[in-house]
Formats: structure tokens, sequence, C-alpha cells
């Protein structure tokens, strides 16, 4: 069973049929095609607000491609310090947008808390152009330690950021996973919290290969599109990406897939405590964050599980991801198993 990551996955059929589909015959390029013409409908009625769709291959790209509309090339973007862009996605930003700056700043579990950003935009220092402005803060939903920010949570934020005049933006790689745990509707995490842009993610959880980003006004699509043209990230076949968008929110696919992952990870904690492992982090979305001896994680390994060390949370620290594809009947089985080892 790999628990590495829900990178690993294959693609779920429903999108791959949408796949499919886009190879009978011939399509508009670069968008012109009508699948890429239906998205903003369809994602403006998803979240209950107009919106512009701009289709992408990689989280990468969406993150900053979406930060280029947000932020100036001498701009700083406050997030926190165990962000995606801050730790896993080299000198991206800074590439993407000409030059701003990352501002990291702690919270628990991966969170920004509101009182703490409130903190820290007041007490910056304006040294006018010998300092960095912040001009955006980022978040994480679900954060890089599974944690979930609630609707109070991210409008909070929100609040901060309209008191200080700093645009608000999310990365949602697993934004899925995080709706799928609140049981709310998209809106209420996004726009209606003062969300100004979000990396709505499908590769994760059955896609391909795509990313949608999300502009909740309109208005910043053509800075977006250019900067998705200048990056060479336009893809001229485009409606491959389209098409797996289209089917990804279809009949909820992308919340079904997000349940089944949610659902394996609560399976998965069981067994792991179970076998004597402590969580570090309440287990709320997809990630699971344990400490294990030794015995237990070779243990583990020996059954047949794959599954990254965390040292960041400590010595004994693992991380354990579950997918749209977990067997949760395959994970119960394996804790019946385990007690017989």
């Amino acid at each position: 069973m790999n628990f590495a990551s829900d990178n690993v996955t294959p693609v779920c059929p429903e999108i791959q049929a949408a796949i499919d589909a886009q190879c009978q015959g011939n399509a508009p390029a670069y968008g012109g095609d009508d699948v890429s013409a239906s998205l903003d409908r369809a994602f403006s009625d998803l979240f209950d607000h107009e919106v512009a769709v701009v289709p992408v291959s990689t989280g990468t790209a969406a993150n900053c491609i979406s930060l280029t509309t947000l932020v100036s090339p001498y701009g700083g973007i406050v997030c926190h310090h165990e962000a995606h862009i801050n730790e896993d996605e080299s000198t991206a930003v800074a590439h993407f947008t000409g030059g701003a700056k990352l501002l990291p700043i702690d919270g628990p579990a991966a969170k920004l808390e509101a009182a703490a950003l409130s903190t820290y935009l007041e007490s910056r220092a304006d040294r006018g152009v010998h300092s960095v402005t912040p001009e955006c803060v980022a978040v994480t939903q679900s954060t890089e330690l599974g944690a979930v920010y609630s609707p109070d949570e991210i409008g909070a934020i929100g609040a901060i950021c309209k008191q200080f005049n700093k645009r608000l933006f999310m990365d949602g790689a697993r934004f899925a996973n995080a709706v799928a745990a609140l049981n709310c509707p998209p809106a209420d995490i996004t726009w209606k919290a003062g969300v100004d842009a979000l990396s709505f993610g499908g590769t994760k959880n059955g896609a391909m290969a795509v990313e949608a980003i999300i502009l909740f006004d309109p208005a910043r699509r053509a800075e977006a599109e250019q900067a998705r043209k200048r990056s060479g990230h336009l893809l001229s076949k485009h409606r491959y990406l389209a098409g797996q968008l289209a089917a990804y929110i279809d009949n909820d696919l992308w919340l079904k897939n997000a349940r089944n992952a949610n659902s394996a990870a609560q399976a998965l904690a069981t067994l792991l405590t179970d076998q004597g492992g402590q969580m570090l982090l309440a287990p709320q979305a997809n990630e699971l964050f344990v400490a294990l001896p030794d015995t237990i994680a070779q243990k583990l390994r020996d059954a047949g599980m794959l599954f990254y060390s965390w040292p960041s949370l400590g010595t004994n620290a693992y991380r354990f991801v579950t997918a749209w594809n977990s067997d949760i009947n395959a994970i119960n089985a394996l804790k019946t198993r385990l007690h017989g080892l």
C-alpha cells in the first residue's frame, strides 16, 4: 500500500474517459474549444459567484501565476514558513512574479492565525524603497501538515487582509479534501471569506495533470493569461486540460474522490494508533503525521506499506497520505492481519 503521496495514484476512470473523449477528431487550439469555453460557467455555478478559470498543468504554475495577478515584482507575500510556495517550489514565486519576496511567519499545524497575522502586519516597519511591503497573504487549504481552516478562520484572515489592504491567495492543491472534511459550500471558504484567487487542485485527487486558477475577480483574467503564456504553460491542445476539469467537477466527482481519501485516512489513523503510533497532529483531511517506534515502522514496511519519514516533526515522525483510490477495506484487513504479526 503506497501512502507516500497522493501524487502516486493513477488517473481515475471518469477523468480518463473525458481525456479519451477529446481524442475523437480535431478541435480549436489554445482554449478555443467548446469544453474550455464552458469552464467559466461551470465553476461560477460551483462557487455561486462569477469567476474566471485559467487551467494549467502543474500546481507550481497554478500558485505562481495566481500570485502574479495579486502582487507586484517588488511586493511581499506573507505565508507560513511550511507553505509549499516557501519550502517546495524553489524560487518559482520570485521567477514568475518578477521578484516578489516571500515573508514567512509561524503558526500551529502550518496555519496562519488572524491575530498573529495582524500583529505581524502592524509591526512591519515601512522604510520606503529600502523595505518590502507585504501586498498579499497566502494560505494553504488543507495545509502542508494536514490541518483544515474553518470558514471562520479563513474569514478572520480575510478580514485582516481587508483591514490592511492586502490581497488573499489560497493554495488549494488539496482543496477538495478540505471541503469534504468541512462539508461546506466552497464559497464559504473562498470569496465569501475574502479570498481573491484560488489554485483549485485536481492532480492529487484523480486527474492526470490539471489545476484550475480560479479568479474571483474575472477582470484579472488577462493578466493571468499573459503570465501563463510567458511562462510556457499555455498548452496548444488545451482541450485536454479543460476536459479533465469538466469531468472533475461533474456530478461532484472531486468531492467523491476526496471523501474516499479522507475516510481512508481515518481508517489508517485507527490502524496506526492500534499499532502503537501517536498522532502528532489531529487527522482532518487525507494526511497523517504519526510518531512510530522504529520497530513498528519497520513492521509496517515489512507488511508492504510505503510512507515517508518527516524529520521536521521529530526523529520518529512519519507522514502517510491517502488518496482517491485508497482501499479502505484493504486497510481494515491489514489491521486484522497485523494483529497476528
